[in-house]
């Protein structure tokens, strides 16, 4: 499998980090992709440490795997310049000289602007700086000096590579119900979220891409504004162990059941092959560290068994706790 794409499912926050920091170690990724913006972070858990990561992909927890940031997507540069520290990065990735600029005029515009409030955005400036992207008036990664030591032709590596049989990640940022095309318009992202939309900006081909990694989490949150079908009241939420906080803004995120209609038209869209399935710990907390899907517990098995029935795709990863090898690996 040359060629990996994984996308959220939901709204964000299924575990892509998680997910993408597995594969990466597991199969020894050679390059590993992020498109989108800065965003909510991606959270990557390993050896005790945990980070929270919205710029570095998360595949940097195997030291062999280039890191690449595609031409899609918007760069802020001292938080890229500040995670490239914290994980240590710096002789091995690299950002698409026509990757564009996250400025602060445009977290400036994102905190004042009463329409952006109320749709609930992260704050991070990056609706402001997709709209001055799209008046071709925006500044590109090759116009900042701070990040002359890390421009990178990215398609030329991506596709090289692939080409010569090397594995590679595509990392999706948020999730597809954000999506500006097929999301809860008008509370969604400044982008499409979709698997296409993650090679399109990484710059690769249709016909490049070997699997459609849709990652779900075992129940389903979304932070700010919005619809959430069948969404319980935070005191349930804690209740039940499903209260979470944005790793990376500190927003609580609202919480709702596994929702299997919402699961077909992401399927669908997405064109997924496989499925991931994060935090069945929290669903079922006997099933914690568990490694083996024999050793799981029969209702977890039937949750499983009707995710693959009904979506007819086939799940072959489930995170059973926070830890990058917290997982059940059912593709071999």
């Amino acid at each position: 499998m040359p060629c990996t794409a994984v996308v959220g499912a939901f709204w964000g926050d299924e575990g892509k980090g998680k997910i993408v920091s597995y594969l990466a170690l597991k199969d020894k990724i050679d390059i590993c992709v992020r498109t989108g913006s800065v965003n909510a972070a991606h959270t990557v858990w390993i050896n005790g440490n945990r980070y929270a990561l919205h710029m570095v992909p998360s595949a940097f927890v195997y030291d062999k795997c280039r890191l690449l940031i595609g031409a899609g997507a918007n760069v802020h540069v001292a938080k890229f310049l500040e995670e490239v520290e914290v994980t240590n990065v710096k002789d091995r990735i690299g950002v698409d000289y026509q990757a564009s600029i996250i400025e602060e005029k445009h977290a400036i515009q994102d905190k004042t602007s009463a329409h952006l409030r109320g749709i609930g955005t992260t704050g991070w400036g990056v609706g402001p700086a997709i709209e001055e992207r799209v008046r071709r008036t925006a500044k590109l990664a090759k116009d900042i000096p701070e990040l002359q030591p890390y421009l990178a032709d990215v398609p030329l590596e991506v596709n090289e590579a692939i080409d010569s049989g090397k594995n590679v990640l595509l990392e999706g940022t948020q999730g597809f119900l954000l999506s500006l095309y097929y999301g809860t318009y008008p509370y969604v992202t400044g982008r499409d979220t979709s698997a296409s939309a993650i090679c399109s900006e990484a710059g690769v081909g249709p016909t490049k891409v070997d699997e459609v990694l849709i990652v779900f989490k075992s129940f389903i949150t979304r932070v700010g504004a919005g619809p959430l079908p069948g969404e319980i009241p935070r005191e349930e939420a804690i209740k039940r162990g499903w209260f979470e906080v944005a790793a990376g803004t500190g927003r609580e995120r609202r919480a709702a059941p596994f929702n299997f209609e919402l699961a077909k038209r992401s399927v669908m869209v997405n064109g997924a092959t496989k499925a991931a399935l994060t935090k069945l710990d929290v669903l079922y907390p006997e099933c914690k560290g568990v490694k083996s899907y024999d050793e799981l517990p029969s209702e977890a098995k039937r949750f499983i068994e009707d995710i693959e029935n009904k979506l007819k795709i086939p799940v072959v990863l489930i995170g059973t706790g926070p830890g990058v090898f917290d997982m059940i690996d059912r593709r071999e």
